[in-house]
């Protein structure tokens, strides 16, 4: 029995893992998660699953559950809450599903706990992969990737020698505006870019999906996890998204990882590794249905996020953590109308072009600037 610790239990990648859980009841336990507001979704987690601490966001909410729960379940909020779930000492891996910057510090305290990582929140390792890598060496402790392309990319190199890597090539589905030209792209609305043609996604990843951003945070994310430079991580648009990712080897060998869109399945590699548990799903890959695939060059001038994403890497120090924070606060001014979708490349390039990048920053370093790049683009767009 593997005992889980679940941040953003609440999220879609968090629910699906919960789904995992559920369908290998005798494999896993879930000892400790949290949620952000959700205190209904943490109702329902409590009574199914019967964990021993929970954390949410806000200190009331903690109090109104742990009136409803006393004596079952111990209940925490805020940082202190999230690093609690992160290091819970009966739990072996952390599945790290929250969105945001905000999961840096429970991660890094979990590493140090010797805790397993299946890492799903991007913006750990592009605001500060040098950290969570070194720290991940120094406590001989397992980084397992659960995005769809990391795993595929993961169970690719499974038996292979890194020396003989080439290049990793990420695919992109292309996003909910792959068919429109940027002229097309002026007044399209936030419905519009929650429309994913693939993927059943948060509205976070799903508008970083349709900029393109997703996929310039994952190419920052497969530098720290497979520690190779930025020359040898390409990406490559596949409408269809079967083919997950692939490693191209110096012997001019190609081996890519395919299947249905369906994150239950890197979710569920992550959990059982290095073992593989029956998926019971109808929707098995069947090429004979699907007939072709199809794969694009990237458009950099196109999708400009995904350039910028690629700047910010090169750059190092502090300037993907300013290219994070950037996107995380122009994403929310998007879906909450402020600006329109093609602003969030001006609100990124804006934030990117006023930093002078520190590099080998600190946690303490890393956090001010992420900070202060969100205080400032709250204070242009206030009111």
């Amino acid at each position: 029995m593997k005992k889980i610790s679940l941040m953003g239990a609440s999220g879609s990648i968090g629910l699906q893992t919960l789904d995992v859980l559920r369908a290998h009841q005798d494999s896993f336990s879930l000892e400790a998660f949290s949620v952000g507001r959700n205190i209904n979704q943490a109702r329902k987690i409590i009574e199914e699953f019967s964990p021993s601490l929970v954390s949410v966001q806000f200190k009331e909410d903690a109090d109104i559950l742990a009136r409803e729960y006393i004596g079952k379940v111990k209940v925490l909020s805020g940082r202190e809450g999230l690093i609690e779930t992160a290091i819970h000492p009966e739990t072996e891996l952390l599945v790290n599903a929250v969105l945001g910057s905000v999961g840096l510090e429970p991660t890094l305290q979990a590493i140090k706990a010797k805790k397993t990582i299946a890492i799903a929140n991007k913006e750990t390792l592009v605001t500060a992969g040098h950290l969570v890598m070194a720290e991940a060496e120094k406590h001989e402790v397992t980084i397992l990737p659960v995005d769809s392309e990391h795993s595929a990319i993961f169970q690719a190199l499974q038996g292979e020698k890194r020396k003989n890597i080439e290049r990793l090539v990420i695919t992109a589905s292309g996003g909910s505006f792959r068919d429109k030209s940027r002229a097309e792209l002026e007044n399209v609305t936030v419905k519009d870019a929650l429309n994913h043609p693939n993927w059943s996604m948060g509205a976070k990843i799903t508008i970083d999906s349709a900029s393109m951003m997703n996929k310039g945070l994952e190419v920052i994310e497969a530098k720290w996890l497979f520690d190779l430079p930025y020359d040898k991580i390409d990406v490559l648009q596949h409408r269809e998204s079967i083919i997950h990712s692939m490693v191209e080897f110096h012997d001019s060998s190609v081996i890519a990882q395919l299947g249905t869109p369906d994150m239950k399945v890197p979710i569920q590699y992550a959990l059982s590794y290095p073992d593989r548990f029956v998926h019971k799903t109808d929707r098995r890959l069947k090429l004979e249905e699907i007939g072709k695939l199809h794969f694009e060059k990237m458009d950099f001038e196109r999708f400009r996020c995904l350039d910028f994403a690629y700047q910010a890497g090169r750059t190092g120090g502090t300037m993907p953590t300013v290219l994070n924070a950037a996107n995380e606060a122009a994403v929310a001014l998007f879906l909450n109308e402020k600006i329109s979708f093609l602003d969030i490349e001006y609100v990124i390039e804006k934030a990117m072009a006023a930093h002078d990048p520190i590099q080998n920053p600190d946690l303490g370093t890393i956090i001010e600037a992420d900070q202060e790049t969100r205080s400032k683009i709250l204070a242009d767009f206030k009111g």
